[in-house]
């Protein structure tokens, strides 16, 4: 049973951070479309917001990969363990992305509207991403402990 915890918090560190990753993206994404219909000289910007919530994606693969390294595949005796951080990183950077993929949306809609609101939405974006960087450093700072 703890090894099927264990690969069961595996996955799901990394498939929660990649679907919001991919979610965040879109949000963005859709956003960026229709703002190119409107002022397209200013795609590079909408290019930056809209890849911004693919971080967390990253996230997840490195805390997924850090745990894999630390225990070889022998999660016998640490499976609840690596259920738990893996759930929790993987909850944490899944809604960090769709959030930030909101924000960068909401940022997009304003550059397309003329407003100078570029940097100031990466500020705020950079606020959800925080959350999915103290995830990855929570797990990273486990794997020490263990």
């Amino acid at each position: 049973m703890n090894e099927i915890l264990g690969y069961l918090g595996l996955g799901l560190m990394l498939s929660l951070a990649g679907v919001g990753s991919a979610i965040g993206t879109t949000i963005a994404g859709n956003a960026a479309e229709g703002a190119l219909k409107n002022t397209p000289e200013k795609s590079s910007s909408y290019m930056i917001l809209s890849a911004l919530p693919a971080t967390q994606g990253i996230y997840g693969f490195v805390a997924f990969f850090m745990w894999l390294l630390v225990f070889k595949f022998d999660f016998a005796a640490n499976g609840p363990l690596l259920f738990g951080v893996g759930i929790g990183v993987g909850i944490v950077c899944m809604i960090s992305a769709i959030r930030q993929g909101q924000v960068c949306a909401n940022g997009i809609v304003g550059i397309s509207q003329g407003h100078d609101v570029q940097t100031n939405t990466l500020i705020y974006a950079a606020l959800p991403e925080f959350y999915a960087i103290l995830g990855l450093v929570g797990a990273l700072m486990l794997t020490l402990v263990i």
